[in-house]
């Protein structure tokens, strides 16, 4: 019964999204009841107009965001960010899938480097993001070099581990046709470590966009996080709200992108043609 109804559910898009326009709209009311003076007693504070100093309204939010967008203050600082966490996100993508190749490959360079590598993801990287204002400065640079230091070992691991996984059998087979070692590197590890590195698309495009937000807040002069750490110097919690509500949407846009490139590469991959065609 339970497979029938998600089903019906992914038959029915139209459905679907009228069921997320009534929560997110349900959302929106419960706000606006909660924090309009005078329309329910409070329940915490004495004075009802704190509620709104505290938490907002929802109606001042969207003059927020609708100002920006059709003033077109935003579009510069949305700019910035985008370019941040892609520059973030191809770097370190990049670097994670070189690295995590070479020392799969090389065993003996794996082991002298393990340690370290485990050292240096376990460590807090949001600690570095002052480090790294100071050294690159309060441009693009060290918010690109932040995002690169969250990115870079998601992919790695997941390069290192798709190499590992590479069945022994396949490589067996490929050496009794005579493949050489770049033979090798390009039709058996390269693809097994690049399949790994697309299946983790959507958490290493969000730490790079996390990246590039953080680094903002802690110190920049562009930027959507620049606008939000603006707005809570002088407590302006619509302000706040709206950045927070403009950095979602734009996450979700990445987010849909960055599906429909998973899709497209990974079209061989059990079930993605029947989400497609659905």
């Amino acid at each position: 019964m339970r497979k029938a109804r998600k089903t019906s559910l992914r038959a029915s898009p139209g459905r679907l999204a009228l069921y997320h326009a009534l929560l997110l709209g349900g959302v929106f009311v419960f706000w606006y009841v909660m924090t309009e003076p005078g329309l329910i007693p409070p329940f915490y504070f004495d004075d009802p107009t704190r509620a709104k100093f505290f938490f907002g309204q929802p109606q001042e939010v969207a003059k927020r965001i609708w100002n920006w967008f059709v003033g077109g203050s935003i579009y510069l600082h949305l700019a910035v960010t985008l370019i941040e966490t892609l520059l973030a996100f191809a770097i370190g993508t990049l670097l994670g899938l070189v690295l995590g190749l070479w020392l799969a490959l090389a065993p003996t360079a794996s082991t002298l480097a393990d340690p370290y590598i485990k050292a240096m993801n376990a460590m807090p990287r949001v600690i570095l993001a002052p480090i790294f204002a100071v050294w690159f400065g309060l441009g693009i640079a060290s918010k690109v070099v932040f995002g690169i230091t969250l990115v870079f070992f998601i992919v790695f691991f997941n390069v290192y581990q798709g190499v590992k996984e590479v069945s022994p059998v396949v490589l067996a087979n490929a050496r009794m046709l005579g493949a050489s070692g770049k033979q090798l590197l390009r039709y058996v590890y390269l693809p097994s470590a690049t399949s790994w590195v697309f299946s983790s698309l959507h958490t290493s495009v969000g730490l790079a966009f996390v990246g590039a937000v953080v680094g903002e807040y802690l110190g920049s002069a562009r930027g959507v996080g620049y606008l939000i750490h603006q707005a809570e110097g002088v407590f302006d919690i619509d302000t706040v709200l709206a950045g927070i509500l403009v950095l979602t949407l734009f996450a979700l846009v990445l987010d849909f992108i960055v599906t429909r490139i998973e899709n497209r590469l990974l079209v061989w991959r059990p079930g993605t043609a029947e989400t497609e065609a659905i």
